[in-house]
């Protein structure tokens, strides 16, 4: 189970400590679909990824696969791809984020992500200030839609 909440960036922090990954993932399923399935190339390694519908909870299954399998399916996402660089850092209490920049037809959309292991402790999260609004419930904001959007929500 996947427990996270979704932030727009008020104030990029300084990324001293975070790591950094080049990500571009691609949509096989559309948004119509019950379930998500998507192919993402994250740094060196290669996923498949299968998504439950819903917004904070939702089930996820995700698999390593080789380059070449990947490389067989990148083109049944056309038209449904997004690129970024994810930041993996950690907040003062520990907490595990992730900033995702986005480039391409995105650039300049910045999110932030923090995974929970319960409901309860991500409705009792309170944002650092960097934060800016929760988009959590937001649809247009979740990496499927912003794949097939034209340009970031405004």
């Amino acid at each position: 189970m996947e427990i996270e909440k979704k932030y727009l960036v008020a104030e990029c922090p300084a990324l001293d400590g975070f790591k950094a990954e080049v990500v571009r993932q691609g949509y096989i399923t559309s948004g119509a679909d019950s379930i998500e399935v998507r192919v993402r190339q994250k740094g060196q390694g290669y996923y498949i990824t299968v998504k439950s519908k819903g917004t904070m909870a939702r089930k996820e299954y995700e698999t390593a696969i080789e380059e070449g399998h990947f490389n067989a399916l990148w083109p049944a996402t056309e038209g449904r791809r997004l690129e970024k660089t994810r930041y993996t850092g950690a907040l003062p209490d520990g907490a595990v984020v992730e900033l995702d920049i986005f480039d391409g037809h995105l650039a300049g959309l910045m999110l932030v992500e923090v995974e929970f292991a319960s409901v309860e402790e991500a409705v009792a999260f309170t944002a650092p200030d960097w934060f800016g609004a929760d988009v959590t419930e937001d649809k247009r904001y979740k990496n499927s839609a912003l794949a097939v959007a034209p340009s970031a929500p405004e």
